[in-house]
This record gives structure tokens, C-alpha cells and sequence, in this order.
């Protein structure tokens, strides 16, 4: 069983291959709205061959896509190339009640996150996504998705800097500086970005976890600079990189379930 899942979101496509429950190969590419479907095979057959599978290999693809203007593009991919429909994350996909006034509204990366992590963990969760937004999701000890909150991404306040202060250059938002007081331009931007985002991690925590019960979540993080931030933030417990894909996995059972029924 070969097993296609790809994570759309603004920024990065992230594709990963799974051969029976084992992630043998992932990879991400940048989120074109304009893409094609034959651009897309040119892009992943590239992927595929270095893992020595071809297109007709692949037996299922479950997709989050956060991206409504590339979705008929992923949907022709599937259909011209892989000769299957792709199946679709939304509300009705995972096996969680909803508390949002419309679960309509909750994007399909943060369910996926969401179902992924109480799979593993069986508790009340915060789960931090460093993605093109910074999304906070809460789950409540039974298993409820209780809502969360969403702040601009540190991607996003990078490049404000760079866009609106006329000398403050681009700076690579990896490896936080030893001190907080930095010595030099490129320095001080990187401790502020991500000191600030690791304080704003925080003291969102703080006020999360006064208003869940019971009030001490387990915390865990994702996404791009989840490891990053996961070194300097107090609150941070554990880091999980491959939470969106696993829970890709998991949740392409429940379809073939459906399928098969």
C-alpha cells in the first residue's frame, strides 16, 4: 500500500509518501495558485524517482488544502496522473467534535493537527503551528477540538520589517542568537523575531491554559520553525515535525474504511 498525502498551505506544498504506515519520503514545494497539473507531475515525478516509485504505484492520496484556487489543479494531477480521485479533508473527515459556531471555518491543516496529535497523546493539548499563520488549536481530555486562535507568522512580521524599514535587510530566521541584546543589525531583528514569537507563544499559553479544563494541557508545536522556537520557549514540551503528514496517514484509514463499506 503506497500512500500519497500532500499538506497545501499559502506558502509550501508538503508532499509526503508513505509505504504501508512508514513515512519513506517527504518534501515541500512552493505554493504557485497558477499552478498546472503538468506542472505539478513534472515537480513530484522528480520526487517520486528518487524513491524509485512510479505514478501508477501510488494506490491512495488524501489532501489539506488551505488554498481554494489550486485545488482543481490538485484534483486534474490526480485524476490525469495517478488515474484516482484524491480524497478531501474537511470538517467531516475526522473523528472529533467541533466547537467551532461553523466547523466549515477551521482549516483542514489545523483538523488534521488536531486529530493527529490526540491519536498519539490522549490529553488535553495546545498545538502550535509555525506555519504562514501562527495557529494556536486547543483539545479538550476527551478528544473535543474546543477552537484556538491565529497571529500573523513569523515568516510574515520578517518580511514587513524588510518591506516598510528602508535599512533593515532580509535575515534567516533559524539558530536564535545567544543574547537577547544583539550587536548588530541582522542580530537584533533575529533576537526580536524570534524572542518576541517565542514570548507571544508563551503568554498565549499562559492565558490558554487558564481558560481549559483541566488546566494544564500538554504543549506541542509544528511547522517550519517549530523546532526553533521550540529551543527558547518555556512552554514547549515536545516538537513534532511530521504531526500534518502522520495525520494524513491516519486519516486515509477512514476513507479506504468508507470506501471499502
Amino acid at each position: 500500500m503506497i500512500l500519497l498525502v500532500l499538506d497545501v498551505g499559502n506558502t509550501e506544498i508538503a508532499a509526503g509518501l508513505f509505504e504501508n504506515e512508514t513515512l519513506c519520503a517527504d518534501c515541500r514545494l512552493h505554493t504557485e495558485a497558477k499552478l498546472t497539473e503538468d506542472e505539478l507531475y513534472i515537480y513530484l515525478t522528480r520526487f517520486f524517482s528518487q524513491q524509485h516509485i512510479e505514478m501508477p504505484d501510488i494506490d491512495q492520496t488524501v489532501i489539506s488544502c488551505v488554498v481554494p484556487p489550486i485545488i482543481r489543479t490538485l484534483d486534474a494531477f490526480c485524476r490525469k496522473y495517478l488515474t484516482h480521485a484524491p480524497d478531501w479533508i474537511g470538517p467531516d473527515s475526522v473523528d472529533m467534535t467541533i466547537c467551532y459556531r461553523n466547523p466549515a471555518e477551521v482549516g483542514a491543516d489545523r483538523l488534521v493537527n488536531a486529530f493527529a496529535a490526540y491519536e498519539k497523546y490522549r490529553t488535553s493539548l495546545v498545538i502550535i503551528d509555525f506555519g504562514t499563520a501562527t495557529t494556536f488549536d486547543c483539545i479538550s481530555e476527551q478528544g473535543e477540538y474546543l477552537g484556538g486562535a491565529i497571529a500573523p507568522g513569523i515568516g510574515i512580521s520578517a518580511e514587513a520589517l524588510f518591506r516598510h524599514a528602508s535599512k533593515l535587510p532580509r535575515v534567516e530566521l533559524f539558530n536564535p542568537p545567544a543574547s537577547v541584546i544583539g550587536k548588530e543589525t541582522s542580530e537584533s531583528m533575529k533576537a526580536g523575531l524570534l524572542y518576541g514569537y517565542a514570548e507571544l507563544v508563551d503568554g498565549m499559553v499562559r492565558r490558554i491554559k487558564r481558560e481549559m479544563e483541566p488546566p494544564n494541557p500538554k504543549v506541542i508545536a509544528t511547522g517550519g520553525l517549530a523546532s526553533s522556537i521550540g529551543e527558547i520557549s518555556e512552554s514547549i514540551e515536545a516538537v513534532e515535525p511530521e504531526l500534518t503528514l502522520e495525520g494524513l496517514r491516519l486519516i486515509s484509514k477512514r476513507f479506504r474504511a468508507k470506501g471499502s463499506g
